[in-house]
C-alpha cells in the first residue's frame, strides 16, 4: 500500500487482503504480517482486524462474529510482525467467546474479546439511515487531498497522498489546515477499491480495519483542531464493534459518526454503518486520547 503509480486498485486490495491473512504458527497462535513499506506506529484498525481474523479461525461450525471489544495498551511497531494468542474462554451451543492478546517483542499491545453466535431469528428493529447525497455525487478523499498537495508539509506528504485500498467519500469535507469549529457529526461513504471474494470473514475483518478511519476525528470537530496542524496528539484507547447484518466491503457503506462527549484529554465517539440499501449493518464506539500539545509543555 505504498504510493507508487504501478499499484492498481486490484493490487491495493490484494495487499490489504494479504495483510489481514494471519498465519497459524501453533494451536491458537497466529502471526500477523507487517505492512510493506510501513513506517512508525501500526494503524489501530490493522491490529483489530488481524486479531479478529485470528479469533475467527479458532471458531468451528456456523458461528459468526457479532461483537468485539478491544483495548489498546502500547503502540505497535511497523518494523515487526504481531503475534496473536487466542484463548477459548467459552464454547456453547449458540455462542462462543474468544480472548485475543496481540504482542510484539514479548509485550502486549492490545487485548480484545470477541463473541460469536450461530444464526438465529428474533425480534428486529433499527435506526433509519440518514438522508445524505449518493456516493456517486461526491468526490473521493484522495481527489480532495490531491487538490491541496502543495500545502502539505513535506514530512506528511507521502503518507497524506499515498494510494489506499479503501476509498472514502466524505459528505462534508473539512479543511485539514484551517478547521472550523462545527458540530461533532459527520458522514462518509467507503468501500474497497476492487472486488473481494465471497469470504464473509474477510469482509468482517476489513470492516473492522475501516472502522478506525474517520471516527476519532469526530470529537475534534467542535474544537477546530486537526492532526495536520500539529497542535493535537491523538491515539485510540479502546474500540468496540457490533456486527448486525451481512454486508460487502466492495459495495458502498455509509459511516455516520457523532461525539456526545469529550474531556480530560479524551474524546468519545460513536458510529453507525449502513449498507446502501438502508440496513444498519454495524455499530461502533471508541474513546481516544485527544491531548493538546501545549498541555504537555
Amino acid at each position: 500500500m505504498t504510493d507508487t503509480p504501478e499499484h492498481t486498485p486490484t493490487e491495493l486490495v490484494t495487499q490489504l487482503t494479504t495483510l489481514l491473512d494471519v498465519e497459524e504458527i501453533d494451536t491458537d497462535l497466529y502471526r500477523g504480517p507487517r505492512l510493506p513499506g510501513g513506517v512508525g506506529r501500526v494503524f489501530g484498525g490493522q491490529v483489530i482486524a488481524q486479531a479478529l481474523q485470528a479469533a475467527q479461525r479458532s471458531v468451528d461450525g456456523d458461528k459468526v462474529a457479532h461483537s468485539l471489544h478491544a483495548y489498546f495498551m502500547r503502540p505497535g511497531d511497523e518494523n515487526h510482525p504481531i503475534i496473536f494468542r487466542v484463548v477459548r474462554d467459552f464454547e456453547g451451543r449458540s455462542f462462543a467467546n474468544r480472548r485475543i492478546i496481540a504482542m510484539q517483542k514479548g509485550q502486549p499491545i492490545l487485548n480484545m474479546t470477541a463473541s460469536f453466535q450461530a444464526p438465529a431469528e428474533g425480534l428486529a428493529h433499527q435506526d433509519a439511515m440518514p438522508d445524505v447525497p449518493d456516493p456517486d455525487d461526491l468526490r473521493s478523499e484522495h481527489e480532495l487531498r490531491e487538490q491541496i498537495r502543495d500545502q502539505v508539509p513535506e514530512k506528511f506528504r507521502r503518507f497524506f497522498l499515498r494510494a489506499r485500498p479503501i476509498e472514502i467519500r466524505p459528505v462534508n469535507p473539512r479543511n485539514w489546515f484551517a478547521p472550523e469549529k462545527i458540530a461533532p457529526h459527520q458522514h462518509s461513504w467507503f468501500r474497497v477499491v476492487a472486488p473481494l471474494p465471497d469470504d464473509l470473514a474477510l469482509h468482517r475483518a476489513m470492516l473492522a480495519y475501516a472502522s478506525d478511519m474517520t471516527l476519532l476525528g469526530t470529537c475534534l470537530l467542535p474544537h477546530g483542531v486537526s492532526w495536520m496542524t500539529g497542535d493535537v496528539q491523538t491515539a485510540s484507547l479502546d474500540h468496540a464493534i457490533w456486527l448486525h447484518e451481512p454486508f460487502r466491503l466492495d459495495d458502498w457503506l455509509l459511516y455516520t459518526t457523532d461525539s456526545p462527549w469529550a474531556g480530560h484529554s479524551r474524546g468519545f465517539n460513536r458510529g453507525k454503518i449502513f449498507a446502501r440499501d438502508g440496513r444498519l449493518v454495524a455499530s461502533v464506539a471508541q474513546e481516544g486520547l485527544i491531548r493538546l500539545k501545549r498541555d504537555r509543555d
